[in-house]
């Protein structure tokens, strides 16, 4: 048993490091992705541009679309790791918990990549 237990708590150590690790650097693309979107955002704004204008101007922009699936992908990867180990710190005893970090991580997934390729087409389709 005592040569099992070093073998798990290494793999659990090297997990946790790659989840910290992942965290870390889908935040600093978020942190980038965010100070982008309202650079765009202020910059839209202020020439007065209205949501269906800003909407004409990204459908069939692929760069748009690009960079919004990154931001998408970024928080994918970010929100789940960070709600696991707020569950995991404060419930450390439920292993039912462990569920919600994976819904999430498909929520954000599928509603995002559903909203970047709506804002893409245009709504074509809905």
């Amino acid at each position: 048993m005592s040569a099992v237990m070093p073998s798990v708590v290494s793999s659990t150590a090297v997990l946790q490091a790659k989840l910290w690790y992942a965290q870390r650097i889908s935040a600093m693309v978020l942190g980038l992705c965010v100070a982008v979107h309202l650079l765009i955002m202020f910059y839209a704004i202020r020439g007065g541009l209205t949501a269906g204008e800003i909407l004409g101007r990204t459908q069939g922009n692929w760069l748009f679309a690009i960079f919004y699936e990154v931001f998408v992908l970024a928080c994918f990867v970010h929100a789940p790791i960070g709600v696991a180990n707020i569950l995991r710190e404060n419930f450390p005893q439920s292993d039912k918990l462990t569920v919600l970090p994976w819904i999430l991580a498909c929520l954000i997934l599928v509603l995002g990549t559903t909203a970047v390729i709506g804002v893409f087409t245009g709504g074509v389709g809905q």
